[in-house]
């Protein structure tokens, strides 16, 4: 990792003394959604909350660049909105908010250029990190975050395979979109990006119940009530679910993503004088 790092800031230089590269900043407004446990489709028919988000690209050449942005959310599911019944009968929620901060390669189709492409599709993959703080509400109506109370049995000593998840994680965004020029400054991005996550308790929702006399013992009754909020079904006792009973799909890890329009300022980088069309990489416009 060191090797690779000296050869990026040796490299670096060279990056900044190409001809024809450019810089782009902006700022984007736009929708996020979930998938996971409790949200079992990529383009729901609910759940889309605002998202804001800041990004900086650096062009080394009309098609290549890299970026990095921030980016604000929240994501939101529940069983009661879905149309599956033994969900409905499970009956879990959750919101969270979602603060990203990634790092990708952006590639061009088109050498997008003041003087020569007004437009051009574009693709990027990177990787990201974010933070997350999974709640829901109590049956009084309140706001009750979900991590401190073990829902799965996380933490417990007689769950030693459970270990307590931890609220910042890696994340891998991916995606495309559009690039159109308004003017010869401004850059109208409408793109969608999706990230693959490294935790399955985006939503708190991971495996199976565990006992829930245990479970309240330990963390009291707040804790027994949030971990199964569901009717009597089959043979779930006394409105509780026998320990071992599904909870979750553990086999796969939680998604979030973003559809947002980004207004762009783009600029040259200083000392750059050449049109794109006199850079060295003439394989790109035969």
């Amino acid at each position: 990792m060191k090797r690779v790092l000296l050869s990026l800031a040796l490299l670096l230089p060279m990056f900044l003394r190409a001809q024809g590269t450019h810089h782009e900043i902006g700022l984007g407004l736009g929708l996020a959604n979930y998938y996971g446990d409790i949200q079992p489709k990529f383009f729901a028919s609910d759940g889309y909350r605002p998202m804001t988000t800041a990004v900086y690209k650096f062009f080394m050449t009309p098609h290549i660049g890299l970026r990095t942005g921030v980016s604000y959310a929240q994501v939101t599911a529940a069983d009661s909105l879905g149309r599956i019944p033994i969900n409905q009968k499970r009956n879990l929620s959750f919101t969270s908010n979602v603060f990203e901060f990634h790092g990708a390669v952006e590639f061009n189709f088109l050498p997008i250029d003041i003087l020569r492409r007004k437009v051009t599709p574009y693709i990027f993959g990177g990787v990201a990190a974010f933070y997350f703080n999974p709640f829901a509400e109590d049956d009084g109506g309140n706001k009750q975050y979900l991590r401190p109370l073990s829902t799965e049995g996380q933490g417990l000593p007689m769950y030693p395979d459970r270990k307590q998840y931890s609220l910042v994680n890696m994340a891998f965004p991916f995606g495309g979109g559009f690039k159109f020029f308004v003017g010869k400054t401004i850059l109208i991005t409408p793109e969608i990006g999706f990230r693959y996550t490294n935790t399955d308790y985006l939503d708190d929702v991971s495996k199976s119940y565990v006992n829930m006399d245990t479970l309240q013992a330990y963390k009291g009754q707040l804790a027994r009530a949030m971990s199964f909020r569901g009717n009597k079904v089959a043979d779930w006792d006394n409105n509780n679910p026998n320990y071992g009973y599904q909870r979750g799909d553990s086999k796969a890890n939680d998604w979030y993503w973003f559809g947002n329009i980004t207004v762009t300022v783009y600029f040259r980088s200083f000392g750059n004088d050449r049109p794109y069309t006199k850079t060295r990489c003439p394989g790109f416009y035969r």
